[in-house]
């Protein structure tokens, strides 16, 4: 093959759809193209022509316009146009300008008929938009993994085992005996119909009944859990997974309307989920010292960089490490009040930022806060928490999460109240907010309580609901704040890098890709009265509510996908390569699959935030 030939075929297999073409198609294509100069300001082709060609763009940018005349794209270098007209009637449906000195490669209308006929995935490249390929690019991904896709009755392989919760203790012991289980369901039969009610298993038999003598004949009633956590039939195995994480339980009664179809245990799951993460969490609730923990946490980036490599999706990797960080919270919990006593009065031990939303990866810090019961004495009490408070912050440090820079940890007095006091704080900062507070709003209002009193946290969480979504000023300069961070790309759909420091040449897929969605879907998941932490949980409860036009929600959700999923194999690479991670990016390390579908993500991430501006009515003052 010639060189200028060779040049072409190059350049081409760097971007989709062409890097995925067999060598044939390929030496076809390029046999065939035309190329051509245009000078910035030409138009290239008119609404209505006949469509002759599709359009590669070897250097650089192009604007495409709607039949209105209304901007419809830009396009840049390694991207194509013309598609539409091609395949409906031949005629340009989209009028094209170049905006910059741009040189095209023109590829014959009959050799892009052969290629859509030949080859399936450029004939689903060509016939969806952006968006479209971005979910494309997202469920592809999804159904790659079994955990995705797999329902969680896939696991139930016999019938529920149960007995009514009059059964006596030596009774339970004997039909798990037979059965082969761990788990025995107990059920309250005292209606029309048995009604699950509770769950002994046999960690509960040694630690509550042989450990303490209990006599054989004790009402099983007396030492079974209830307030039950379960799952829904409909769900999929890696809910299951997440579940166990997030509530750190080890058998999970499976529920279709009203009818147990059965338990799924821990080691059901461990047979799916090979990246051992929830052995790592039943590790680190062995331990019996900060040591110990120290030790298991060398473990975490392994189990990252396994989920990774293994295809689990942004969803479970930040649930799980979410669930790795709150289970060594919990656990230093355990072990300070066993060093220091039984706390002097209830309290709740809050999860701030990116763990309260599962969406924690191996680039964090502490964020955590402390709502005391407000029989709280400060001169009588605060020693106690304090000393509390300390013992976990230093914990976390010696397990690899470091102290936050903000100072946003339950050592900081302002962040360890009582829950009257935490009323007056989220009260202020939603009726009077200000620079400051909005920046509270930002990490306050994802707060998850992970240990002691919970429902202390759940009354935090019901006064933001129902103060922030009939607050029209705070939700306008909340939604003001959440437009200071904006995606990195620049007018002609090149990505926008840091100029100096050590990060130059770079862009932060934290603060110009994630952050910026979590701050908006924040907005809109307060102003609907949404309760999820989670920002894909979020998008679901908006969703419900028709806040978000058309397919808005869904287009949020695979972009939020995607930016996390790349910004997540960045760092699990990093990490192969006895790098520390970092969130900054230089474009060049990229493949051209996901250069493409980042700027078509970037895309998403700044409609919506024009649509934020317009639906809070959040201009450009920055007076609050």
């Amino acid at each position: 093959m010639q060189a200028e030939l060779l040049d072409i075929r190059n350049h081409m297999t760097q971007y989709a759809p062409f890097d995925e073409l067999p060598d044939e198609l390929l030496d076809r294509i390029v046999a065939s193209i035309e190329v051509v100069y245009f000078r910035a300001g030409t138009q290239i082709v008119e609404l209505g022509q006949q469509a002759l060609w599709l359009h590669y763009i070897r250097s650089g940018a192009v604007e495409i316009f709607r039949r209105s005349g209304e901007l419809y794209s830009r396009v840049g270098e390694g991207e194509i146009f013309g598609q539409f007209g091609l395949l409906m009637h031949k005629k340009v449906r989209f009028p094209v300008k170049a905006i910059e000195d741009c040189l095209i490669y023109k590829i014959p209308a009959e050799v892009f008929q052969y290629l859509w006929e030949q080859d399936e995935s450029f004939a689903d490249f060509v016939e969806i938009e952006d968006r479209s390929r971005l979910r494309s690019a997202v469920s592809r991904r999804e159904k790659s993994n079994e955990l995705m896709t797999a329902k969680v009755t896939r696991l139930i392989s016999r019938e529920p085992i149960s007995a009514p919760t009059t059964v006596r203790l030596q009774e339970a012991a004997r039909i798990m005996t037979e059965n082969g289980v761990s788990a025995l369901l107990l059920m309250d039969e005292t209606g029309d119909r048995p009604r699950l009610k509770g769950i002994i298993t046999d960690r509960d038999l040694r630690t509550r009944a042989v450990t303490h003598a209990l006599a054989s004949e004790t009402p099983i009633s007396e030492i079974m859990t209830e307030g039950l956590i379960t799952i829904s039939a409909r769900s999929f195995i890696f809910e299951a997974m997440l579940t166990m994480l997030h509530n750190n339980v080890h058998h999970l009664p499976v529920i279709d309307g009203d009818e147990v179809r059965g338990v799924v245990a821990l080691s059901d799951i461990v047979k799916y989920e090979s990246q051992s993460s929830l052995f790592l969490v039943s590790h680190i609730y062995q331990q019996k010292d900060v040591k110990g923990l120290k030790k298991v946490s060398q473990d975490v980036r392994d189990s990252f960089v396994r989920m990774v490599n293994e295809d689990a999706n942004s969803h479970m990797i930040g649930s799980a490490m979410a669930g790795i960080g709150r289970s060594f919270s919990q656990k230093l919990l355990e072990l300070g009040e066993e060093k220091l006593g039984p706390p002097p009065v209830p309290y709740c031990f809050m999860a701030l930022g990116s763990m309260a939303r599962d969406e924690q990866l191996v680039v964090t810090d502490q964020d955590n806060a402390m709502i005391l019961d407000d029989s709280f004495i400060p001169e009588e009490h605060d020693d106690y928490f304090l000393a509390l408070a300390k013992f976990v912050s230093d914990g976390l440090a010696e397990c690899g999460y470091t102290y936050c820079t903000g100072d946003i940890m339950a050592t900081n007095p302002r962040w360890r109240q009582p829950l009257s006091v935490w009323k007056g704080y989220f009260t202020e900062w939603i009726d009077s907010p200000n620079a400051q507070t909005l920046l509270n709003s930002n990490i306050f209002f994802d707060l998850d309580g992970i240990h002691g009193q919970t429902d202390l946290a759940e009354q935090l969480k019901t006064l933001i609901t129902e103060k922030a979504s009939n607050s029209q000023r705070f939700l306008t300069l909340l939604a003001r704040n959440a437009l200071n961070r904006t995606p990195p790309l620049g007018f002609f759909r090149t990505f926008v890098l840091e100029e100096d420091g050590k990060h130059q040449k770079t862009f932060n897929l934290k603060r110009r890709g994630t952050a910026p969605l979590s701050d908006l879907i924040r907005v809109h998941a307060l102003a609907c009265g949404a309760r999820s932490q989670n920002s894909f949980e979020r998008l679901k409860d908006i969703a419900k509510t028709k806040l978000l036009v058309d397919d808005d929600a869904g287009n949020l959700r695979d972009a939020l996908e995607f930016i996390s999923i790349v910004r997540i194999r960045h760092q699990a690479l990093a990490i192969e390569e006895g790098r520390d991670p970092d969130n900054n990016v230089r474009p060049e390390d990229l493949s051209p699959f996901e250069r493409s579908h980042l700027k078509d993500a970037f895309q998403v991430v700044s409609n919506a935030q024009k649509f934020l501006r317009f639906r809070y009515n959040a201009g450009t003052s920055r007076n609050v």
